[in-house]
């Protein structure tokens, strides 16, 4: 039941959940569910913040001093795109992490993946930790692992959806075959679905939308810390075996039961 940290292109982490910003009524609200989830690390959507604003208002003033930033490609929808705005990242906060994204479909926000193994393979060569967001193919997940992606990033769901892992088995035969973590990303809904791809074995879980869409976005972040943890531990400790029919909790063979009163 000995546990490892999560390891990305050697880089050790200190959990296995990684938090989105986007979405949040307030900056504030943002911050303090950050603190409450502990991630290993926030994505942030190079394209869609300022860069260059150093005000006390700044985005860049509410995340948690220390907590390591993973720049996305979001909003980006050829390999092209993609690849400029990993430069731009690596360029402004000098990371070479980069979570590409290349949408295929604006309307279901499922990825071009013909386009994301693409950007891939670019940004590998160029010397980028490249963690790609891609279906639950398996077929897909091994030429990105092959291209050199240091995670494979199946969805769950669409994006934002909350609809949790629609179909387990892909996920599993991704699982099976990838010498990469593994991290279940996009529509997780609540703290259960977290827990769910935990115990299928996944490496660590992305979210956004069900922390910054909840009622209580900071109990939310809280719940999904200790949904991914509670889920690794059940992962890692071996469920019972699924039966046909009942089984008695306490043994009816072989004991005899004596009654004694005073």
């Amino acid at each position: 039941m000995q546990d490892t940290n999560l390891v990305i292109a050697g880089t050790t982490y200190r959990s296995r959940l990684i938090l989105g910003t986007g979405k949040y009524k307030t900056l504030e609200l943002m911050k303090q569910a950050l603190a409450a989830a502990q991630p290993a690390m926030v994505t942030v959507a190079i394209r869609r913040v300022n860069l260059k604003d150093t005000s006390s208002q700044s985005f860049w003033n509410f995340l948690p001093e220390g907590l390591p930033i993973l720049p996305n490609t979001a909003g980006c929808y050829t390999a092209d795109d993609a690849i400029r705005t990993a430069h731009l990242a690596r360029e402004a906060l000098n990371t070479p992490l980069i979570k590409v994204e290349v949408i295929g479909d604006p309307k279901t926000l499922y990825p071009d993946v013909e386009a994301t193994l693409q950007a891939t393979r670019a940004l590998v060569k160029e010397g980028f930790v490249v963690l790609p967001y891609t279906n639950d193919d398996p077929i897909i997940a091994r030429r990105l692992e092959e291209a050199g992606a240091a995670t494979i990033m199946p969805l769950a769901s669409p994006i934002g959806s909350g609809q949790g892992i629609l179909n387990p088995l892909p996920i599993r035969f991704i699982l099976e075959q990838s010498k990469v973590p593994v991290i279940v990303d996009a529509g997780v809904g609540t703290a259960s679905d977290a827990a769910v791809a935990m115990e299928l074995g996944a490496a660590g879980v992305l979210m956004n939308t069900a922390v910054a869409e909840a009622q209580d976005p900071v109990g939310m972040a809280q719940a999904m810390r200790l949904s991914v943890e509670a889920g690794r531990l059940s992962y890692l400790s071996g469920r019972m075996q699924k039966k046909y029919g009942a089984s008695p909790s306490s043994p009816t063979a072989g004991q005899v039961s004596t009654l004694t009163s005073r």
